[in-house]
């Protein structure tokens, strides 16, 4: 079946309204094109690359949503009897704020997989001489002798290792990471941090997101690569296993505590700089004598201001590694 795309033309300053009228309509999302440039702090929480806005003069807004109509003369009444319904339902804003020309033009797009469509962009890569990453549905890699291969499938979880965020990890994990060494993973993803600090050595390795999808899937990724999974009520360390929990440590007192099961002496965390800086004093209980803490997801922007969190929190930054826009910080205390 196709979709039928509304793409509606209004105004920036209308954009919560119409997506409110839409929301009422029944729309589960919506796509917004505009002008507004994004603040700092948005930048900062970006994964992406995202062009910069040389027009900010403009206060055109589009909005799209989408629906499933069939063919036939029944569907183009549809088509046109819900451009009637959601011009009707925006309009009882007009008193409120200026919506522009208002105009709402239709279009049809594919009925694609939208949540595996993006697969045909994830290829096999190294990081270094040794390290493969595989999807889990390519089959056509070349394996050469030595080789430590890791394969993913990250479904709707952050984290294929492409990501110049994942790779300043792996590098620090290869450096850090010794025989046995316990692994705490905050905010694993898909998992492949955890998974790459086993098959690097260590005898366990547990991984914590807040969101339970991830969860899943970075447990599906330990099993494709043939790693033992545990699956206690609560994390544990177990010789040679990996596990994952769902839970936040920054903002739950129990969870946290339930995962300080000795001193690790490695934590690491791919996240962003946000997120890293009310987790430094969290950590701090986790660390082991000599331990560090390897960090990532920070724009390279602002590495004197987290470097200089570290040292507020009590730590001291002891390696910096760079690639692109990015900084992996790792630190130990004091």
């Amino acid at each position: 079946m196709k979709w039928t795309v509304f793409t509606i033309t209004t105004t920036v300053d209308a954009e919560d309204y119409v997506c409110a009228a839409l929301a009422e309509l029944g729309y589960e999302g919506v796509e917004i094109i505009d002008s507004v440039p994004l603040t700092k702090e948005e930048e900062a929480a970006q994964f992406i690359d995202i062009p910069l806005v040389t027009d900010t003069t403009d206060r055109t807004s589009k909005i799209r949503c989408y629906a499933e109509i069939g063919d036939g003369e029944s569907s183009e009444n549809d088509v046109q009897s819900r451009v009637s319904e959601i011009r009707e339902s925006i309009e009882i804003y007009s008193d409120i704020v200026p919506l522009g020309d208002l105009t709402i033009e239709t279009t049809e797009t594919e009925d694609l997989d939208w949540i595996n469509n993006w697969k045909q962009f994830f290829h096999s890569f190294r990081i270094g001489d040794d390290i493969l990453i595989k999807p889990t549905w390519e089959e056509d890699t070349e394996v050469q002798d030595g080789d430590l291969v890791v394969e993913i499938d990250p479904g709707t979880a952050f984290g294929t290792g492409s990501h110049e965020t994942t790779w300043l990890c792996i590098e620090a994990l290869r450096a850090h990471v010794k025989e046995g060494d316990v692994v705490l993973d905050i905010g694993c993803g898909s998992g492949i941090l955890a998974i790459i600090a086993k098959k690097l050595g260590a005898g366990c390795c547990i991984g914590v997101d807040i969101d339970p999808i991830a969860v899943d899937v970075a447990k599906e990724n330990a099993v494709q690569n043939k790693l033992t999974i545990i699956e206690p009520a609560e994390p544990q360390i177990t010789e040679g296993t990996v596990s994952f929990f769902a839970g936040d440590v920054i903002t739950d007192r129990a969870f946290a505590k339930s995962c300080v099961l000795q001193k690790y002496p490695i934590v690491v965390a791919n996240i962003l700089a946000d997120v890293i800086k009310p987790m430094m004093p969290v950590v701090k209980d986790f660390i082991a004598e000599g331990g560090c803490f390897i960090t990532s997801g920070i724009l390279s922007e602002r590495e004197e201001e987290m470097v200089g969190e570290f040292e507020r929190n009590g730590y001291r930054v002891t390696e910096r590694r760079y690639k692109n826009d990015w900084v992996s910080l790792t630190a130990e205390l004091k």
